[in-house]
């Protein structure tokens, strides 16, 4: 009992020191950046709920239509091999959309290990918990953790074949640069034959996508200020939020959509020892959201060594989920 309790702590502390060292070293770049993977505690991960239930939010529903409604043409391509597999989903959350792949596979009597990895163990002991009432026979392992160290993990617990989803458009939380380098890595931890089922949001009237980071309500405005919160909370820090401000940008060209957090004043904020100072106006790079073209998936899938077996679009045509191939 101790020995697991004293891995628990040093697990713990290990993330606490990532989240300072990750913090103090974005506050010191020009311009100012902190990373989005640190949304998610729990206020974040209920934050992001609502979100996910905004209107404006087109992506849920886009993606929830292909999963809900396309379920058996996914499930398809995937199954054409028919042996078995571990279906590993990078940032789980609450498995709204895959969760109808996974009844599907055990309504079916596939052969499969359900390998949920989220940063947020707190939205994995839900997850579990929702799970085991709605899927009780399910054989789930859940992995709590950044993607590729708990990749890594899963490939070290099973050698079977692995189908990785990659949900939600997460791939847009990175430049273009940032994901040729993130789905090469990907593909360098996967064996031939490995599938990746990955959502992508398309190219679309600029008022449809500024509207879904921007809505009224200030949800999402309150989910990015929620990240000064926690650094308060987390690594005894003074940010005053009342003093920053939510700011979102997207450029219909290049497919960007991001946002910041702006200083209305001029002002320090310390982190332990540790202070920073803003200028009035001053910016810190919080998020983005990339938007592609077909084009630029079909770059991407090529030039980081898969190919594409198939791609399923919603009804509206404003999001596709592709299944690739390493080959």
């Amino acid at each position: 009992m101790k020995q697991q309790l004293d891995a628990e702590l040093h697990a713990e502390s290990a993330t606490t020191d990532s989240f300072r060292s990750d913090v103090l070293e974005g506050l010191n770049k020009n311009p100012k950046k902190l990373l989005s993977k640190y949304f998610y505690d729990k206020t974040g991960d209920q934050l992001f709920q609502k979100i996910m239930n905004m209107p404006e939010y087109y992506l849920t529903q886009c993606e929830l239509d292909i999963f809900k409604n396309k379920t058996k043409e996914l499930a398809d391509t995937i199954l054409s091999n028919k042996e078995p597999f571990d279906l590993i989903e990078l940032g789980a959350g609450d498995a709204k959309k895959s969760s109808f792949l996974l009844k599907y596979f055990v309504d079916k009597g596939v052969d499969f290990t359900y390998m949920p990895i989220d940063i947020s163990g707190n939205i994995l002991s839900v997850l579990q918990d929702k799970l085991a009432d709605d899927l009780p026979s399910l054989d789930i392992i859940a992995l709590e953790g950044d993607y590729f160290d708990m990749l890594n993990k899963a490939t070290s617990i099973s050698k079977r074949r692995k189908i990785v989803l990659f949900l939600g458009g997460n791939i847009g939380n990175m430049d273009m640069e940032e994901s040729y380098h993130f789905c090469h890595e990907l593909k360098r931890k996967l064996n031939q034959g490995d599938l990746l089922l990955i959502g992508f949001d398309l190219k679309k009237n600029p008022h449809t996508i500024l509207n879904a980071y921007n809505d009224a309500e200030g949800i999402t405005s309150a989910f990015n200020l929620n990240l000064l919160s926690r650094i308060n909370r987390e690594l005894d820090a003074d940010f005053d939020v009342s003093e920053f401000q939510h700011y979102q940008t997207y450029n219909p060209i290049s497919g960007a959509c991001k946002s910041f957090l702006v200083s209305r004043v001029k002002q320090n904020v310390h982190i332990g020892t540790f202070e920073f100072s803003f200028e009035e106006n001053e910016v810190i790079d919080m998020e983005i959201s990339q938007k592609f073209s077909r084009d630029d998936i079909v770059r991407l899938a090529e030039n980081s060594g898969f190919h594409i077996l198939d791609e399923i679009n919603d009804d509206r045509k404003w999001f596709v989920d592709c299944i690739w191939q390493v080959v």
